[in-house]
């Protein structure tokens, strides 16, 4: 047996895929942090009721289409992404909600569990400032019932990315 195979079996909550990526990005104690729970916590509002904690403190991690090229955006639980400023901020023409396909194939998640990281191929990161309220964020771990805590700086350096303001304003 392999050593990922031995992990693997030893914390059933990871993703594999995700559980690779903690690996290699030298985060393998994030393992035993990750939380499964029983029911599902696809949205924000799922996983913040499961945590005990507020919905702003959910990362959520979101893919767009910026001129047909995947861009994630990680945004707080209990707000939206203003398309408008995410098109402004890549200088991009137009901007939209990526299908579900093009979803699992930049990321090899489902949508409900896609993490902030560990990715199957690299894109553009960004993360709103909002997130920076808190001293942990909570995110998905690769699956519909999984979460891990983070400090958000830590969860979005290692997402490759770039705190932003594109957060849709309270009207």
């Amino acid at each position: 047996m392999t050593t990922t195979a031995a992990t693997d079996a030893e914390n059933p909550e990871a993703h594999p895929l995700f559980a690779q990526a903690l690996r290699e990005l030298g985060l393998a104690d994030v393992l035993t942090r990750i939380r499964r729970f029983p029911e599902a916590t696809r949205t924000a509002t799922e996983a913040a009721a499961a945590v005990g904690c507020e919905l702003s403190q959910i990362c959520k991690s979101l893919i767009f289409a910026a001129d047909r090229v995947p861009v994630l955006v990680l945004m707080g639980g209990a707000s939206r992404v203003d398309l408008e400023l995410v098109r402004k901020e890549l200088g991009a023409d137009k901007v939209t909600r990526a299908k579900v396909d093009v979803v699992r194939e930049t990321t090899g998640y489902a949508i409900g569990g896609v993490p902030p990281f560990g990715h199957r191929t690299r894109t553009r990161v960004l993360a709103d400032r909002s997130l920076l309220r808190h001293e942990t964020v909570w995110a998905a771990a690769g699956t519909p019932y999984t979460v891990f805590p983070m400090a958000p700086e830590e969860l979005v350096a290692h997402a490759g990315g770039t705190f932003v303001d594109v957060r849709e304003s309270a009207s």
